[in-house]
């Protein structure tokens, strides 16, 4: 029977665990060939022979996106090896949060590196790929997903940084968006609220601890919803762009 993505190529971000590794499950069981992208090769190996041992098909390729060389080797290698290019699931990223007044300078310039320049590297090396694949391929419509954060739209004290970086991704993906969407690329924004991942075991001990006090009593999303949301707005027809999802627990208010 065929799948919704049959004869199609998507490229993950971030695969090495949660959100990414779960979007990566989700696109090859609906037919997608999938390039694994991530520094840590050995979770990236363990994710492709699950993908090929439940019959899809899995390219492992590792990267620092922060490297424009690096992204855009990740793009190339992806096309000469599968063949195209039609979906790219812009998810790499950090959340390191804590008052701005003495906030370690390497903080802000890694989530700023990860979270806004390796999606922009990323973006513009796949841009002409999905052009092309929206003009010659089994669907004749391309999508690019860029992963931001409830923390796109709503401002907290102790965020600040992380707040601008999600805040320049729905503003990049919206003016892309504007550009492209008449030759039938797709750009879309996913704002996932509180999720069980490892984004927070990045966090100093301190901030991670009032983290954790904050969403002890809230049961929080699971990877596995924020991929199942992805897969809906990337298999919808070609009529169809879904461009903007915020994904929040039920029991989160901000």
């Amino acid at each position: 029977m065929p799948r919704n993505l049959d004869g199609t190529v998507a490229l993950v971000t971030g695969a090495s665990s949660g959100i990414g590794a779960a979007t990566a499950r989700f696109l090859a069981r609906e037919g997608a060939a999938v390039t694994l992208a991530a520094r840590r090769v050995d979770r990236l190996a363990e994710l492709a022979d699950e993908i090929t041992r439940a019959g899809g098909r899995a390219l492992i390729h590792e990267t620092d996106v922060t490297d424009p060389i690096q992204a855009r080797a990740m793009v190339e290698t992806t096309v000469h090896d599968l063949g195209r290019l039609d979906i790219v699931i812009n998810n790499a990223g950090v959340m390191l949060l804590g008052p701005i007044e003495d906030a370690p300078m390497e903080e802000w310039e890694r989530m700023v590196h990860l979270n806004v320049l390796g999606l922009l590297y990323t973006a513009h090396a796949a841009l002409p790929h999905l052009l092309k694949a929206a003009e010659i391929g089994p669907r004749r419509v391309a999508d690019i997903i860029n992963i931001s954060s409830v923390a796109g739209r709503v401002a907290r004290r102790g965020s600040g940084v992380y707040n601008l970086t999600k805040f320049g991704v729905g503003a990049f993906s919206e003016s892309l968006r504007q550009e492209v969407t008449g030759r039938h690329v797709r750009v879309a924004l996913v704002e996932p609220g509180a999720v069980t991942t490892e984004l927070t075991s990045h966090l100093r001990p301190e901030i991670r601890e009032q983290t954790a006090l904050r969403l002890a009593n809230m049961e929080r999303l699971h990877a596995d919803d924020i991929a199942d949301a992805i897969t809906y707005m990337v298999t919808r027809p070609r009529r169809v762009a879904i461009n903007e999802m915020l994904i929040r627990p039920t029991e989160q208010e901000m």
